[in-house]
């Protein structure tokens, strides 16, 4: 059985990468992706596993040699692993869910290019072990995702009315039916398509994300200060 020390370091990177950390929201990072790609649910999470599944291979990766590479050559060698996964998942995803291939476009290869995926390589697994790299990798990348799917909710919601539109170009022709359509008769509102829209929407969940932080916080420091005047007594 584990001991709390064992244990308490994966709930840490669980819980930074879904919320205390995350890469879109606290971060601010892979900003350009998250931007441009959420325009839709389906859009979003699709982006947002590639990136994940980029995310934990060159986690792995970089954990795996970070002992046989010369610190001043690591950042070269990390850009080469992470863009050399980039490919092999770009070419999975051209084969297997073209038309998904087709709308992301140019966002896949840019995976190579994310401030999250070299930030992880640099700042965790070239400093940590093969378990503790591939969950900081998935976690950062399922809290990227997260992000993805919420924002691209919103713009969708607002922009068009629907939820999950064109799901069959992710998970083929049986999901076609998947489509929401929850203000019927609606005619779009276009600025939540551009991207203002995806700023403003950005904006909103940061702040919602602050405010839950902070209403968190409060019964934290009131048990703080009640232990304080109890002692002082």
């Amino acid at each position: 059985m584990n001991s709390p020390n064992e244990i308490n370091p994966y709930k840490t990177i669980i819980q930074d990468g879904l919320w205390n950390n995350n890469p879109a929201t606290v971060q601010i990072l892979g900003m350009c992706p998250l931007l441009a790609v959420s325009t839709s649910m389906v859009n979003g999470l699709g982006l947002g596993l590639a990136t994940t599944l980029v995310l934990t291979s060159s986690s792995i990766m970089v954990s795996l040699v970070r002992n046989w590479v010369r610190p001043e050559i690591r950042i070269p060698i990390f850009v080469l692993v992470i863009a050399s996964l980039t490919t092999v998942v770009e070419l999975l995803i051209k084969g297997m869910f073209y038309d998904l291939y087709l709308v992301l476009g140019i966002f896949i290869p840019l995976i190579v290019t994310n401030c999250v995926v070299i930030g992880r390589a640099e700042a965790f697994a070239s400093k940590n072990n093969v378990v503790k790299s591939a969950l900081d990798g998935f976690m950062m990348g399922a809290g990227f995702t997260l992000a993805l799917i919420i924002l691209g909710g919103m713009r969708e919601l607002v922009g068009q009315g629907t939820l999950f539109s064109q799901a069959h170009v992710m998970l083929g022709e049986f999901a076609r039916s998947w489509e929401i359509v929850v203000i019927p008769d609606y005619h779009g509102f276009l600025l939540a398509m551009l991207p203002p829209g995806a700023f403003i929407g950005l904006g909103f969940i940061i702040a919602i994300k602050n405010i839950i932080d902070q209403r968190m916080q409060k019964p934290q420091s009131v048990s703080l200060a009640s232990l304080a005047t109890e002692s002082a007594h």
